[in-house]
């Protein structure tokens, strides 16, 4: 595997791609994901003269059999640049690394451990016998606004609100690798509706569109238990 130098709009010298060589070292990416299909590194120049700390950007796309993963960094020259992006993409490779380690096994509880760490899990005596569990008592309601809230959950933390463009679907599925989540919530330029993309268990992805439609108010359930198909 190779890995292939581009510019965009800029001319990449001969001298920076031989140092682009020597920083990614590719043994060392392989010990992370041994099925690395192909590693791009494009290089842009910012033309606004304001902009001068920030006018070498360089974007490093690797892609493999997982999730494509992106690291991309902007400094004053195009080698600090580099050396920024390479970090951030051994944190991603070492993020994804230790996400496949964790899916093979490691780090599972023994069954001493799991009434201690898993909730609501049943527990033992010395003699292997189930201890009932405490007879219930009357659960609190808490009321937030228009809802109400049995117990400890679900509680509603955090509340945000984005101001988002329209943009097509080839353009969310960019932006979530670029941030590297497993969904996107985005605003379809064609149909002005929100939508959301997201990683399905196969390495494709899938799309949920929402139309708003007035007669289904009266209707049951909703699009949430949807994401995991």
């Amino acid at each position: 595997m190779d890995i292939v130098v581009k510019g965009r709009k800029t001319e990449v010298p001969e001298r920076f791609r031989k140092h682009v060589a020597e920083k990614l070292k590719l043994d060392k990416i392989q010990k992370f994901d041994g099925k690395v299909i192909s590693l791009d590194v494009e290089v842009s120049k910012e033309p606004n003269p304001r902009q001068a700390d920030r006018a070498a950007r360089v974007e490093i796309t690797l892609r493999s059999r997982g999730p494509v993963i992106r690291a991309e960094a902007a400094a004053g020259d195009p080698y600090a640049a580099l050396d920024l992006a390479t970090d951030k993409l051994d944190t991603q490779l070492r993020k994804e690394h230790d996400k496949r380690y964790s899916r093979r096994g490691n780090g599972r509880l023994s069954a001493a451990e799991v009434g201690e760490v898993v909730p609501d899990a049943a527990s033992f005596n010395g003699d292997g016998e189930l201890i009932p569990d405490e007879p219930p008592s009357a659960v609190p309601t808490t009321k937030i606004g228009s809802l109400e809230v049995q117990g400890e959950g679900p509680l509603v933390m955090r509340e945000k609100t984005h101001v988002a463009a329209p943009m097509t679907l080839d353009q969310a599925l960019y932006e979530m690798e670029l941030v590297g989540h497993d969904f996107y919530l985005f605003v379809d330029s064609e149909t002005k509706e929100p939508s959301v993309v997201y990683r399905r268990h196969a390495y494709d992805y899938g799309v949920i569109h929402l139309r708003t439609d007035p007669l289904a108010s009266d209707e049951a359930g909703g699009a949430g238990g949807a994401l995991g198909g």
